[in-house]
C-alpha cells in the first residue's frame, strides 16, 4: 500500500489497522447493549491499562517520564479517552448508527487541521476547507431530514461533541512536548480514565448495570485487547514505516469498512441517498487528508502518531 506522499506501508498491518479500527463502531454498541455506556468504558480502561502496563514490562519498555510530561499525557489522555469516548458511547446508547458514528470520527482530522488554523494560526489549503464542506454534506445525506434513524437529535449532538473533543484532543497532544514510550504512555492514559468513568457509572447507572453478562465480557475483552492495544500497537507500526502522515491517511477508509461491518453484524442498512451520501463524505475527506506531501519520520513509539512539534493536526491519535 502506498501513501499520498509515495512512502510503502506495509499491506497486511495496514489493513488489519482499518478492519480493527472500524470495528470498534461495531464492538462500542454491541456493548452498550449488553450494559450501560460509563461501566462498559471504566471496565475496559482497566483492563486496557494493565494489559499496556504488563506488556511495556515485559518488552521492558524505558519508563523515563518526568512529573511535568506525565501530568500531560494523562490529561490529554483523559480528554482522548474518557471525555471523547464517554461521548460516543452515550451516543451509541442513545441509538447513533455504526456507520454514522465513523463517519463523524472521519472528520475529526480535517476539523483538526481548520481547529490549528483558528487558533494557532497555521496555513490550511483551499482542499482541505473544501474537503471538510464535502464531508458535512455527505453526513447530512446520511442524517437525512428525519433523525429518528440516528437516535434523534441528542444522539447526534453528542456525537458531534464525541467528535470535536477528539479534534480538540489532538491538537492538545502538542502541550505533552516529550516523546513519551507507547506503552507506558498508553497506560498513564488508559489508567488515568477508568476510575472517573466508574464512579459515574456507579452513581449514575447503579453497581450492576448489565442486561447481558456474557455479551458484556465478551465485548469489554474485545474492546480492551483488540481495540485499545492490537489497534495502538499496529498504528506504531505503520507511524514508524510510513510515518504519521502515511497513516493517517488511512483513516477515511473506515466509514466504508465500518458500513459493511454494520451491515453484516448489526443489521444496518442504508438507503441509496445515504449511500451516496457515504461516498460523498469519504470522497472529501480522502481528498482533503491527502494534501500533504511529506511524511512525518516517527522519533521513536509512542502513543498514536507522534507528538510535539513535528505532529501534523491531521494525525488521529488514541485507540478506537
Amino acid at each position: 500500500m502506498t501513501s499520498r506522499s509515495g512512502t510503502s506501508l506495509p499491506l497486511v498491518p495496514a489493513a488489519a489497522f482499518v478492519l480493527i479500527w472500524s470495528s470498534g463502531y461495531i464492538s462500542g454498541p454491541a456493548a452498550v447493549h449488553a450494559a450501560a455506556p460509563f461501566t462498559v468504558l471504566g471496565w475496559r480502561f482497566v483492563l486496557a491499562a494493565l494489559l499496556a502496563g504488563g506488556l511495556a514490562l515485559a518488552v521492558r519498555r524505558p519508563t523515563r517520564m518526568d512529573r511535568g510530561t506525565l501530568g500531560r499525557v494523562a490529561a490529554v489522555g483523559f480528554v482522548m479517552n474518557a471525555v471523547q469516548f464517554g461521548l460516543m458511547y452515550v451516543a451509541f446508547d442513545l441509538g447513533l448508527g455504526a456507520t454514522l458514528a465513523s463517519l463523524l470520527h472521519a472528520l475529526s482530522p480535517v476539523l483538526t487541521a481548520l481547529l490549528a488554523a483558528v487558533l494557532l494560526g497555521e496555513r490550511v489549503s483551499a482542499l482541505q476547507v473544501a474537503g471538510f464542506a464535502a464531508g458535512v454534506v455527505g453526513v447530512l445525506l446520511v442524517l437525512g431530514a428525519d433523525l429518528g434513524h440516528a437516535g434523534g437529535p441528542v444522539a447526534v449532538l453528542v456525537g458531534c461533541l464525541s467528535m470535536l473533543t477528539l479534534s480538540l484532543g489532538t491538537l492538545g497532544q502538542r502541550w505533552i512536548g516529550a516523546q513519551p514510550d507507547l506503552l507506558w504512555s498508553a497506560a498513564a492514559q488508559f489508567a488515568v480514565s477508568a476510575p472517573p468513568l466508574l464512579v459515574l457509572g456507579w452513581t449514575t447507572e447503579g453497581a450492576w448495570p448489565v442486561t447481558d453478562t456474557s455479551q458484556a465480557v465478551v465485548s469489554v475483552l474485545f474492546l480492551a485487547v483488540v481495540n485499545s492495544i492490537v489497534g495502538l500497537v499496529l498504528l506504531a507500526l505503520l507511524v514508524l514505516r510510513g510515518g504519521s502522515g502515511a497513516a493517517a491517511s488511512l483513516f477515511f477508509l473506515s466509514p466504508p469498512v465500518t458500513a459493511v461491518l454494520a451491515w453484516l453484524v448489526l443489521d444496518e442498512t442504508l438507503t441509496p441517498t445515504q449511500l451516496v451520501g457515504l461516498v460523498v463524505a469519504v470522497v472529501g475527506v480522502g481528498a482533503a487528508t491527502r494534501t500533504r506531501r511529506t511524511p512525518v519520520p516517527a522519533q521513536g513509539p509512542q502513543q498514536g502518531p507522534p507528538r510535539g512539534p513535528q505532529q501534523d493536526p491531521q494525525d488521529v491519535v488514541g485507540t478506537q
